[in-house]
């Protein structure tokens, strides 16, 4: 495989990726949401109680970064800020009501764009995409933690 194609495996998940999340983008516009809200919506909705250092790290921006969108999100009513129960120094980040409300309506539409997006596969081509998906990103997970050597470099054939 060179550089260049097409089907090499890490240009087609990221293209992948680039496109999902363009059409998303596209779909939830209507709802009213800019990226940056559903991202934060959607992180907080599967980590609550997130510290805003922990949610820099999952929406992978610089710490100010993630203060000034909780600080627009705050104002708007969909998060609040909480004490840490051990650290006062630290606050815990939660969504309100109406934040969980519009996950919900995005969620509805978070569903509809995979659903499109792998319309061409059979249930069992989906399940096995999503355990192959799986053990990939727990290999990726263990060498980010430094808990896995990386993969030997392939030989190459002497001719």
């Amino acid at each position: 495989m060179k550089p260049d194609d097409d089907a090499y495996i890490g240009y087609l998940v990221s293209d992948v990726a680039r496109l999902m999340r363009t059409v998303f983008d596209r779909r939830v516009r209507k709802l009213g949401l800019t990226r940056s809200q559903w991202l934060l919506l959607s992180r907080l909705h599967r980590r609550p109680g997130a510290s805003q250092t922990e949610l820099a790290e999952m929406l992978e921006v610089e710490k100010a970064s993630a203060g000034r969108m909780v600080d627009r999100m705050e104002r708007n009513g969909w998060v609040v800020r909480r004490a840490d129960a051990t650290d006062r120094r630290v606050k815990r980040i939660h969504l309100t009501r109406e934040a969980e409300r519009v996950h919900a309506r995005m969620w509805v539409v978070a569903q509809a764009t995979v659903d499109d997006a792998l319309a061409s596969l059979s249930a069992a081509e989906r399940a096995q995409l999503a355990r192959l998906m799986g053990r990939a990103k727990a290999r990726l997970l263990a060498l980010a933690n430094g808990d896995a050597a990386p993969a030997a470099p392939p030989r190459r054939r002497v001719p």
